[in-house]
């Protein structure tokens, strides 16, 4: 049910070869920096300039923007026309697919993008793996640390199973719309072409094609004038 297929079409990815082996998929997670430092050797790193700031152990594909104000730390490896705008943050072990959308205020941590993916205004993504255009409202955190001791679980075959990481934040399966202002808690697994609509907390598993709503009411009143 976790594992990479079932989330995943592989072919969306030049990076599929860190699935190998991987029962689960949040097992791909501990892979990443290793497999960059193995590729990262034999790619030429993008100069800086223009207002950006590049770390070591860099490679940016054809046709991809970087905008003025960004910051890629390193290691990352970003694909071919690719929006990496102002202000992002791309930070350690980072693997972006092509034709995605890094955008403004986005800070990026330990992640694999599918190719097609949107992160796009204000979002915090660490520990997670996003399949191929999947999309982030403004807003979205993929938050990756629990509140209390021990590694994050996950609920498998109805208990809690441990996930072997201290930091996991997502798995969002291909096509899956997240909403503005979304909170998904560590662990948070979200089925292909699976929607959480805006402001919702989300945790544990969404099925492939489901919704996830709020529940509060709105209320709505006549608005009275004020006295002047």
């Amino acid at each position: 049910m976790f594992a990479a297929a079932d989330l995943f079409d592989l072919t969306q990815t030049r990076h599929g070869a860190l699935f190998a082996d991987c029962t689960y998929a949040w097992e791909a997670l501990r892979n990443i920096g290793a497999y960059l430092e193995a590729r990262l050797q034999t790619l030429a790193r993008e100069p800086a300039g223009g207002g950006r700031w590049l770390g070591e152990n860099i490679f940016i594909g054809a046709g991809t923007v970087v905008e003025a104000g960004a910051v890629i730390k390193g290691p990352a490896l970003i694909g071919s026309h690719c929006q990496i705008r102002h202000n992002a943050y791309v930070r350690e072990n980072v693997l972006v697919g092509d034709d995605c959308v890094v955008g403004n205020a986005c800070e990026l941590k330990n992640v694999l993008l599918f190719n097609g993916c949107q992160v796009p205004h204000f979002n915090y993504v660490g520990d997670s793996i996003l399949g191929a255009r999947a999309h982030l409202g403004a807003g979205v955190i993929a938050s990756n640390l629990r509140t209390f001791p021990g590694n994050v679980t996950v609920e498998l075959n109805g208990v809690p199973f441990d996930t072997g990481l201290r930091k996991f934040g997502a798995l969002i399966g291909d096509r899956a719309e997240i909403g503005c202002n979304s909170v998904l808690n560590p662990g948070s697994i979200v089925g292909r072409g699976a929607t959480i609509y805006p402001g919702v907390n989300w945790r544990g598993f969404l099925p492939a094609n489901n919704i996830a709503k709020n529940k509060a009411a709105i209320e709505v009143v006549v608005r009275r004038p004020r006295a002047t």
